[in-house]
């Protein structure tokens, strides 16, 4: 694949829509390049570095940050900006597993109730 695309084709080689190039331009993520005499705006590869970032987990100001270390010898800054993400993921992780259980204990109550009231609709008033 070429390294210099249109914008048409950056997105479709990316999977993004043309808007999401230009919602990346705005934020600073792509810079917009100059316009060769034709008109047609070229991009390069850094979009395929946004949209891996991103599908890793990465927030778009977390890619900022990794685009700011890329091209130089970075690996212990990018590694500490992963292991802040990996830390966040966890905890998302144990979080969402304490809900899966309350969710389940629902589940469960509900199943078991042969009442008219719903005991666990009432466990949230309380």
């Amino acid at each position: 694949m070429s390294e210099s695309l249109t914008i048409g084709g950056l997105a479709k080689a990316a999977g993004v829509h043309v808007e999401t190039v230009r919602y990346y331009q705005r934020r600073g993520l792509l810079r917009e390049p100059a316009r060769p005499l034709n008109g047609i705006r070229r991009y390069v590869s850094r979009l395929r570095f946004i949209k891996h970032a991103q599908e890793s987990g990465f927030s778009l100001d977390e890619v900022n940050a990794l685009l700011g270390l890329s091209g130089r010898p970075a690996c212990r800054a990018s590694r500490a900006v992963a292991a802040k993400k990996l830390e966040a993921i966890e905890e998302r992780i144990r979080m969402l597993s304490r809900l899966r259980r309350g969710l389940r204990i629902w589940v469960a109550a509900c199943d078991a109730n042969t009442g008219d009231s719903c005991p666990a609709l009432e466990r949230l008033a309380r």
